[in-house]
């Protein structure tokens, strides 16, 4: 199989660079962007609830128990408590966009990987029909199995760009969406937190 995929010429080992690091930074997401690492199921429902009955105590001491994105939201909020209302969606807003920065870290990287990875797939396509036209040059058409090479390779090295290109571009969108909807569920959390928080403290 290794043989196989070296006869598609240089560009194999771009492409094999490209599929491994398309596949770790997956892997990195697939476990970042689980729902128990950025907001723990019962989490909001619990934090809630403490926040309904002003135990703002009990809220930071569920905060801490919970090391998680929807955790650090809940306790800038408690932390700017008695502050105007302006002020502390501020703060629950700066958090949340540093929130959702980290969610978001490394899909770009995945989003490189099924850009280039066809390209140079096409590169490895023409190398090999320019090497398929340059046996033409010196030997005519008639030897078919002296232009094999040119030809193999340049397939061999569309299909591995392919290969590599289209699963990379299904994890990025992947990715986004995931992401897209662990912030959402940030922002109502964060909504929330700041309706009980201007309730209590009034608009300042």
């Amino acid at each position: 199989m290794i043989e196989f995929l070296l006869t598609g010429g240089p560009v194999m080992f771009p492409i094999g660079l490209a599929s491994v690091v398309g596949l770790a930074v997956l892997l990195e997401r697939v476990v970042a962007l689980r729902v128990n690492r950025v907001n723990p199921r019962g989490f909001a429902v619990e934090a809630e609830e403490l926040l309904r009955q002003e135990r703002w105590g009990d809220a930071v001491t569920l905060c801490k128990k919970h090391e998680c994105a929807a955790s650090r939201i809940v306790m800038t909020a408690v932390d700017a408590k008695g502050q105007p209302r302006a002020v502390i969606k501020e703060r629950i807003e700066e958090v949340g966009r540093r929130e959702a920065a980290d969610l978001e870290r490394f899909s770009q990287v995945l989003g490189t990987v099924a850009s280039i990875a066809p390209l140079l797939g096409l590169l490895g396509t023409v190398w090999g029909m320019i090497l398929t036209f340059d046996v033409i040059q010196q030997q005519g058409i008639g030897v078919v199995s002296s232009l094999a090479g040119g030809i193999s390779q340049a397939l061999i090295s569309t299909m591995a760009g392919l290969t590599v290109g289209i699963p990379a571009l299904i994890g990025y969108r992947w990715v986004l969406a995931r992401a897209d909807r662990l912030v959402l569920g940030l922002e109502e959390l964060g909504l929330s937190t700041l309706d009980y928080l201007s309730a209590e403290g009034g608009e300042g």
